[in-house]
């Protein structure tokens, strides 16, 4: 180790290598022991897996963003793609009965990059998680490939189902930022989810889903419901109207009454005149 300047230690690169190599000869020791068929030439089948991968998920991040300007930017700078690498880990452990250590590394991605995926959940290929701030992913989920999820997304429960209790969602899904997808339903392939939308229901594929609660508008294309977002009713607008108009109502009645009022004493001063 040595200090900067500052006095904040900074790892030498030996004691990088160092470290490799004993978390490598850690995973040579836990890794046969977890049940995984095949010896060393599994392992090694595993491990080129995962740096295909790796390769896969930044490859797609660098097609889907424009501002991602080099492979080694989306590997030290986007928090989607960290989040997505760290739950490949989590959800390893979690699949061979060590779960205790798959959610201490869910929480820890979850304070680094703010996005907490289960490690239960079943992420596809080519998951792109876009800003990701905010993002929740439930344990029963199950994501296809090549979907892309923006910030504030849930993927999350009703809290009235047991078992499977959160979204399926098929290939080449979009899920606008701000949008809520919740219960075990469907959503289809080739599905577009706008922003701030709940989604409750299932959604076939090729579709566009708007609103609260979410209903399809497109369907391969082709309009449904043709969606007025400009001359869209206010309810507080209505309901100050409609108190203006009985304001009105009421000045008319007064005005009627102070009328009535004004003839009355004209008409008693004309009699008490000699």
């Amino acid at each position: 180790m040595k200090k900067e300047a500052g006095g904040s230690v900074v790892p030498r690169t030996g004691d990088r290598i160092q470290r490799t190599a004993a978390l490598a000869q850690l995973y040579e020791i836990v890794y046969p022991k977890c049940g995984i068929p095949g010896g060393g030439a599994a392992q090694r089948e595993g491990v080129f897996s995962m740096f295909d991968r790796m390769k896969e998920d930044i490859a797609c991040i660098r097609d889907r963003d424009p501002a991602a300007r080099s492979a080694l930017e989306v590997m030290l700078l986007y928090n989607g793609y960290k989040a997505v690498r760290s739950h490949r880990r989590a959800n390893w452990c979690y699949r061979h009965n060590l779960k205790f250590l798959a959610r201490w590394i869910s929480q820890r991605c979850v304070r680094r990059t703010n996005i907490e995926i289960h490690p239960g959940a079943t992420i596809g290929r080519r998951l792109f998680i876009d800003h990701g701030t905010g993002v929740v992913i439930g344990e029963t989920t199950v994501i296809g490939d090549d979907c892309t999820i923006y910030q504030g997304v849930t993927l999350g429960g009703t809290g009235k189902d047991k078992g499977k209790r959160h979204p399926t969602l098929g290939n080449h899904v979009m899920v606008g930022s701000g949008a809520k997808v919740l219960g075990p339903i469907e959503i289809g392939n080739d599905v577009r989810i706008a922003a701030g939308a709940v989604v409750l229901s299932d959604i076939p594929d090729h579709s566009t889903a708007v609103g609260v609660p979410a209903r399809v508008v497109r369907r391969n294309g082709a309009k449904i419901v043709d969606l007025d977002q400009i001359h869209i009713p206010d309810p507080v607008a209505q309901e100050l109207c409609r108190l203006e108009h009985q304001l009105d109502v009421l000045r008319r009645q007064v005005g009627r009454l102070e009328g009535r009022t004004q003839d009355s004493q004209n008409e008693e001063i004309t009699e008490e005149a000699p």
